[in-house]
């Protein structure tokens, strides 16, 4: 099925070009997103027409699309969510979520602009890609914890790995003070008992004198 392209659509072509596309493709989402027109000769004439108020209309749009992405850029948005002590998430975090983050903060991104591979499973830091025009790509990290302290955290630079391990030796570290501290009692009591013992030891020892 062919059609004229009416922006430019990414791995596929430019603006005003006629291209080769399928029609599920075409009637799913290039048409009624108004980013194609069937290649008709009607329409081909439609297009010449409109040429110019539709290249104006584009670089309008990426002009707010470039001062949006400048801001945008580099942005950082934490999203809290359960998961295991191994950074598993009990669930995942879409596109949709990564749009809800952004706009919470005052941007206006809507889930369609976002580009996961796929949703977000674990833990930590993640770039995330927003196509915020045909022309125009930015992107922002989502700082996925289980708490906002935990959060700061990773944002200064640790894995949740780390986290983990600097856990793990802190515990260690209390039981291993909690036996020192249990030894150094025991000694004591024993250091007691004898300071106890010996001046008894030392009457009987001197009553034995006496008696003898």
């Amino acid at each position: 099925m062919q059609v004229i392209l009416l922006e430019r659509v990414a791995k596929l072509g430019q603006m005003g070009e006629i291209v080769d596309v399928k029609p599920g493709y075409a009637r799913n989402y290039l048409l009624p997103q108004g980013k194609a027109m069937n290649a008709t000769e009607a329409n081909q004439a439609v297009f010449e027409a409109q040429k110019a108020q539709l290249e104006a209309r584009n670089l309008e749009t990426k002009k707010e699309a470039d001062a949006l992405a400048e801001k945008l850029g580099g942005q950082q948005f934490i999203v809290i969510r359960q998961a295991s002590d191994a950074g598993s998430l009990y669930g995942s975090v879409t596109t949709r979520d990564a749009a809800d983050a952004a706009t919470a903060e005052g941007f206006t991104v809507d889930r369609g602009q976002v580009a996961l591979e796929r949703p977000i499973k674990e833990l930590g830091l993640h770039d995330v890609t927003v196509v915020l025009h045909p022309e125009v790509e930015t992107s922002f990290t989502l700082n996925v914890a289980r708490s906002n302290e935990e959060a700061e955290l990773q944002a200064s630079g640790k894995s949740i790995q780390e986290l983990a391990a600097e856990a793990e030796a802190e515990a260690e570290f209390e039981i291993a003070e909690l036996f020192d501290d249990i030894g150094a009692a025991a000694s004591e009591d024993e250091e007691l008992a004898e300071a106890v013992e010996g001046p008894a030891d030392d009457a009987e020892e001197a009553e034995d004198k006496d008696e003898a």
